[in-house]
């Protein structure tokens, strides 16, 4: 059977051949020039603000890297997603494709955590591990840039609710990146490059069935999940937090449990006649704003140290945080979040983390001492650990 690529945009598996081309609308060498015009397909897809006017799309063997436009014999480059349209990275299916889906409950902090998370990747983590992350299309560069790390970290300001997912013409496009990172081998260093796709979805998409089947099956495309949850929306856990610390309301927010069902609940759905077997998709269980937590912790906890900067994922540190967040469940009458996991996935983990490192300011922006995040790349690079691509050491 031929391996089937995802679309890091619209989540959509193809087989390589399938992939089409967009002409280049540059003048070729015959003397002719196709005109550009909307991509109907693109609109409709990802919605109109993405799309402009754009050289006309064509099918030919995706598996080559360029092709010969039928109208005007010019070669082009441009490969595009056979689902909808969207102009894929280059190298693509030729370097591994991790698409990773990160979801929550509304409220958890989903934005501000990928915001540090990717912050951490390209500075502290990069250093330590030698890597390197690039967007991989302009608007992941100028979105990324503007729209979230110097909206939190040059501004110190917090972010609104994610937009959800239910219309196209409001649609919250992925950030693509390129992880690219220098591997040890027996014949010296070699690159190994990943290309990651972050889907930041809303909170409200996981409000009920109905929302989570419309608006995120993206998941099941997805290899590797970051289910971020917020303990201040678990009762047993809100009684426990320092004093001072902003508590969400109930009305209108989600329990963690609910979420994690119907996440479970849709990527059980493509699995009929198969229900025997566990879901193999690893999933990363990160329980956020855990600096309102500390003064709970014991000395020797090893939530109160970072993990080692060692240029590689320390699997004995990630299983230590994995005992102490599942020891930490059952004070917040979290064990039937363990129960279900333990149920239904092969491959789970859990993390303690905290974003901001202690709680904003009452006008939603930054403390004055500053971001000091914590452990906030670790459930990354677990996932890309599993994935083969950054080194670990241990086993398990």
């Amino acid at each position: 059977m031929a391996r089937r690529h995802t679309c890091p945009y619209c989540y959509e598996s193809f087989a390589a051949r399938e992939i089409r081309f967009r002409c280049n609308t540059r003048l070729s060498p015959a003397g002719k020039k196709c005109d550009r015009r909307r991509d109907q397909v693109l609109d409709e897809r990802m919605g109109q603000r993405r799309s402009h006017d754009l050289g006309p799309d064509f099918a030919a063997d995706g598996r080559r890297p360029t092709a010969l436009c039928p109208d005007c014999k010019g070669e082009t480059t441009y490969r595009i997603c056979p689902v909808c349209h969207s102009e894929l990275p280059v190298q693509f299916g030729m370097v591994d494709n991790r698409l990773i889906a990160m979801v929550g409950a509304k409220a958890s902090g989903k934005t501000v955590y990928m915001t540090v998370l990717l912050h951490e990747i390209r500075h502290r983590v990069g250093e330590a591990f030698g890597a390197s992350l690039m967007g991989l299309d302009d608007p992941t560069m100028r979105r990324f840039s503007t729209d979230y790390e110097d909206r939190l970290f040059r501004d110190g300001q917090l972010f609104p609710g994610t937009q959800t997912a239910s219309t196209n013409l409001n649609r919250v496009d992925p950030l693509v990146f390129r992880f690219g990172l220098r591997r040890r081998t027996l014949f010296g260093h070699r690159p190994q490059h990943t290309v990651l796709s972050f889907f930041d979805t809303a909170g409200e998409d996981f409000s009920s069935r109905e929302s989570v089947e419309l608006n995120t099956r993206y998941l099941t495309g997805a290899d590797g999940i970051i289910l971020l949850l917020d303990p201040l929306q678990m009762p047993g856990a809100r009684d426990g937090a320092v004093p001072g610390t902003p508590l969400p309301g109930t009305e209108g927010l989600d329990t963690p449990m609910n979420v994690l069902s119907r996440v479970t609940g849709l990527l059980l759905a493509p699995r009929s006649g198969r229900s025997a077997q566990k879901i193999d998709t690893p999933i990363a269980v990160v329980f956020s704003k855990l600096d309102a937590f500390w003064h709970l912790l014991e000395n020797s906890s090893p939530l109160h140290d970072h993990a080692p900067p060692r240029g590689r994922f320390e699997v004995g540190d990630s299983l230590s945080v994995h005992e102490e967040v599942r020891r930490l469940l059952k004070d917040w009458d979290g064990v039937p979040v363990d129960n279900l996991l333990e149920n239904h996935y092969t491959r789970y983990r859990y993390f303690g983390v905290s974003a901001l490192g202690r709680n904003p300011t009452p006008d939603a922006r930054v403390a004055a001492t500053g971001i000091q995040p914590y452990r906030v790349a670790d459930p990354l690079l677990w996932l890309l650990s599993e994935f083969g691509s950054v080194p670990k050491a241990g086993r398990g």
